[in-house]
């Protein structure tokens, strides 16, 4: 297939963009490197765009080039950066959806596969979880609302227009090349200092919970969206486990061979306590399930960066 992948040169968007060319498809990657990087991705191998998804020549140009199918991952995806200003968070994450959204009907686009989050349930009741996709939608945050919202516009373009999509909401994602931007930039702020030799913070008391899923596991889940016959689908990618930051500190004590004692701070606003999602729609319609355990993902992750600061 002919994919466009929006923000392809980020974290998870590297990932994805890796296996869907050793799956032999022809990859186009549009970012406008806020985040990401070229260097995350192989040279030579993809179509680099970049642009911005709000821009009108981003619009014109997946128009022209008439893709079999789009992986829309560019967004803003922090917490608190959507509290701090909601007009950016809404810019990015709806006019931009929308943008692309205009281009991929007016052009003929096959598949939409869209990444939505964790972040769109809430602080759900503790008797919930893990929580499944019918779960009631109550965010905290402008970015989870955002992603609500661009849930909405989904449905209502197949509706109105007939184009194909699936949602995917990610849980906790983490994995090399991650920034610390994002939900689940916990873990990647924490190798970076671990494989530097520093402290780590937790905020709140360390008994908050979070689903965390491999990268690479979450771009088996976005090939399957685009090549399954599902369509019209909302599916949870995780692992249907809580782990508590304490338990992730031990974890991250055991993969980098030393004892470690965080700190603890006050907890930050619209953060979510305890957090887990249900995976049997994922592994019902998409045939999807998670392979990466959290020692092995961790260990992948801290041995990336302790390369990454060795080379300087």
């Amino acid at each position: 297939m002919k994919i466009l992948v929006t923000g392809g040169a980020g974290f998870i968007g590297s990932h994805v963009v890796r296996l869907l060319l050793s799956e032999g498809h022809e990859v186009t990657v549009l970012d406008n490197l806020a985040t990401g990087s070229w260097e995350h991705l192989p040279q030579g191998e993809i179509h680099s765009w970049t642009m911005d998804i709000r821009e009108e020549r981003a619009r014109r140009d997946i128009e022209t080039a008439h893709f079999d199918a789009i992986v829309h991952l560019a967004a803003q995806t922090m917490v608190d950066a959507s509290i701090r200003d909601p007009y950016y968070d809404a810019d990015e994450n709806i006019m931009g959806l929308v943008n692309v959204l205009e281009a991929a009907r007016k052009s003929g686009v096959k598949r939409f596969v869209f990444a939505s989050t964790a972040a769109a349930y809430g602080n759900v009741a503790e008797s919930r979880l893990p929580l499944k996709e019918d779960t009631p939608l109550l965010p905290l945050s402008f970015y989870g609302f955002t992603k609500v919202t661009a849930e909405s516009y989904l449905a209502l373009y197949q509706r109105l227009f007939g184009l194909s999509y699936n949602v995917l909401r990610f849980a906790n994602v983490y994995g090399e090349r991650q920034g610390d931007a994002g939900e689940g930039g916990v873990i990647s702020i924490f190798a970076k200092r671990i494989a530097k030799g520093e402290g780590i913070t937790i905020f709140g008391d360390g008994g908050q919970t979070r689903d965390f899923i491999y990268a690479g596991d979450i771009a088996r889940g976005v090939l399957a969206a685009l090549t399954s016959q599902a369509s019209g689908e909302i599916c949870n990618l995780s692992t249907q486990t809580e782990t508590s930051l304490k338990e992730l500190v031990q974890v991250f004590s055991e993969v980098s061979g030393r004892k470690i004692e965080p700190q603890f701070a006050e907890v930050r606003a619209g953060d979510i306590y305890r957090s887990s999602l249900a995976n049997g729609h994922a592994k019902e319609v998409l045939g999807w399930e998670p392979l990466t355990s959290l020692g092995e993902g961790l260990s992948r992750t801290y041995k990336y960066f302790l390369e990454q600061y060795a080379q300087g």
